[in-house]
């Protein structure tokens, strides 16, 4: 009879859990050792808990199911709960499995010892458990692998005491029955096409899987029939896009500039999404983006079928014939001269290929990106889902995991390539098929925007000391050779456009790293705040025409 370690990675394969990002320790080894009894069962080392946790949001985004963590006590789970917040907040199946003492020890209060529960309902606030017997370990395993599976997806937590895990008489669990989501009920159809044929502005805001291409066409179709618009959530969990596929426009992050976008709106119908708010508070402005007169309605809530609710509305409008835009193939061409933000984000709406996919953590230097890259080959962009840095690198390894016939492209901020930097190492041990592109501008430029907005009384020297990453320099082709992934510098637009060439033609990993200076930084950072603050006095023309520029 298997131990239960053993009956546990049975469960877990049988249940088509076929990857397991782990950071070991003492509590998990017998769950080390089945590994080499489960065949289906892929192992992934990494040398961070958040690498691990990052790389499981990553594989379940792309995959559409979850992956297993493996992660070594409380303080394991400690390090781990930032991309575990990033899933969360994007509704990303993962099972987390956190190793614990024997149940016996743990009254002994050993060095290691601590409230895993405590510090896992943070991050899992829909599924933790204790797992207590041997024989009642893979039933807690079905449970918590239905609970990450359900709609909406769930981080879910079991912890696993190694006695537990070491103990015989672990007996193998059948998976729990597949999801059959249903669509919006006829009633709230009804109301909500009510609302439409009303022909006031009106928007559908689109998250979570509603940004896939079936959904997005039925979006896009009631557009074309209604005069409706559509958006899209800030920071979406994975949103298809390129040529061929209809556009959306997301929601800015700065809310000066979401308001502009609102402002004209009398109602607002969510699907598989809530309404925006701001980011942060700032003093003298409102949190909640919605405008006052709006109406909000809801659609389809995230344990509905986002895609089925909007063709059940198409019908109900007579759009389903209807023929929805989409977006027309084309690419800028080949930056060239010294290199810039703008110019990395055109190189890669030149060169991307067929089927990448895109980890955008670039911050402040992505700002162009959306544009320079809406009619390239379609492609999957995965962002900062809850704001949390350090998510990039990571979700990329999952991403090359779950689709290792795809290209995958992070794009990555200096600050936060340092959270997460030891994923490049698991890159390399892989051999995945990633390329990391740097944006080096030696600043937390984002913190430097904020800093401006807040109201702050008095800058000073020490407080700018605090976002600026200068001295000493980060060398980061350095630190990646360092850890086996291939890697070249660029300092103008033709040797971006090289490298980029040649990472894209070859086996990965590789990384570049593109010197560059701060998108916003100097005179347009000072006025920027200004030109936030103003926008509401500004006539609607005006307004939108602003915020194309600074935010298109």
């Amino acid at each position: 009879m298997p131990n239960g370690a053993q009956a546990l990675m049975q469960t877990l394969a049988d249940a088509g859990i076929e990857v397991c990002f782990s950071n070991p320790g003492t509590s998990e080894m017998h769950f080390v050792a089945a590994l080499d009894d489960e065949p289906r069962m892929r192992a992934v080392l990494t040398l961070f808990e958040g690498v691990a946790t990052g790389a499981a949001d990553g594989y379940a985004r792309m995959a559409d199911k979850p992956a297993a963590t493996l992660l070594h006590l409380g303080c394991g789970l400690g390090n781990g709960l930032a991309n575990l917040h990033n899933a969360r907040k994007g509704k990303v199946p993962i099972v987390n499995i956190v190793g614990d003492h024997a149940t016996y020890h743990v009254p002994l209060d050993a060095q290691l010892q601590s409230d895993i529960e405590t510090v896992a309902r943070n991050v899992s606030p829909g599924f933790v458990r204790t797992s207590q017997r041997t024989a009642e370990l893979c039933r807690d395993a079905v449970d918590a692998i239905a609970a990450a599976r359900g709609l909406p997806g769930q981080v879910a937590t079991l912890i696993l005491p190694a006695d537990v895990s070491w103990g015989d008489g672990g007996t193998p669990c059948p998976p729990p029955p597949a999801l059959q989501p249903e669509a919006a009920d006829d009633a709230v159809v009804a109301s909500i096409a009510a609302v439409i044929r009303a022909d006031k502005p009106s928007a559908l805001l689109l998250g979570g899987r509603a940004l896939r291409e079936p959904a997005l066409l039925a979006a896009a179709r009631l557009a074309a029939h209604a005069g409706i618009k559509v958006l899209a959530e800030t920071f979406p969990t994975r949103l298809e896009r390129g040529a061929g596929l209809p556009p959306v426009e997301r929601i800015a992050y700065l809310a000066e500039l979401a308001g502009v976008q609102l402002a004209p709106l009398e109602h607002l119908i969510l699907v598989d999404a809530k309404p925006p708010v701001s980011f942060f508070a700032y003093p003298g402005k409102p949190s909640q983006l919605v405008p006052e007169r709006c109406s909000v309605h809801t659609l389809a809530t995230p344990s509905q079928d986002a895609a089925a609710s909007l063709e059940k509305l198409a019908r109900a409008l007579g759009a389903e014939a209807v023929e929805p835009a989409r977006q027309p193939a084309q690419r800028p061409g080949r930056p060239r001269g010294r290199l810039s933000a703008e110019k990395v984000c055109k190189a890669i709406g030149h060169f991307l290929p067929e089927r990448a996919i895109i980890v955008d953590e670039a911050i402040t230097s992505g700002l162009m990106l959306p544009v320079m890259t809406a009619g390239a080959p379609r492609h999957d962009l995965i962002t900062l889902t809850g704001g949390a840095i350090g998510q990039g690198l990571p979700n990329a390894i999952g991403a090359a995991i779950a689709c290792p016939d795809r290209p995958v492209l992070a794009l990555i901020g200096d600050g936060t390539a340092m959270y997460t930097i030891q994923a490049l190492w698991t890159m390399a041990r892989e051999g995945l098929n990633v390329t990391a592109v740097i944006f080096n501008n030696a600043s937390y430029s984002v913190l430097n925007i904020e800093l401006e907005r807040v109201g702050a009384a008095r800058i000073g020297d020490k407080a700018r000391s605090q976002l600026d990453l200068h001295g000493p320099d980060l060398e980061f082709t350095r630190l990646a050779q360092g850890m086996g992934v291939h890697a070249a510098r660029a300092e103008t637009a033709e040797d971006f456009n090289k490298a980029l060439e040649y990472a894209l033609a070859m086996p990965g990993p590789h990384l570049i790293e593109a010197r560059i200076p701060e998108s916003l930084s100097g005179a347009k950072r000072r006025v920027l705040p200004w030109l936030l603050r103003s926008l509401p006095k500004l006539p609607a023309p005006l307004a939108r025409a602003l915020k194309k520029k600074l935010a298109p």
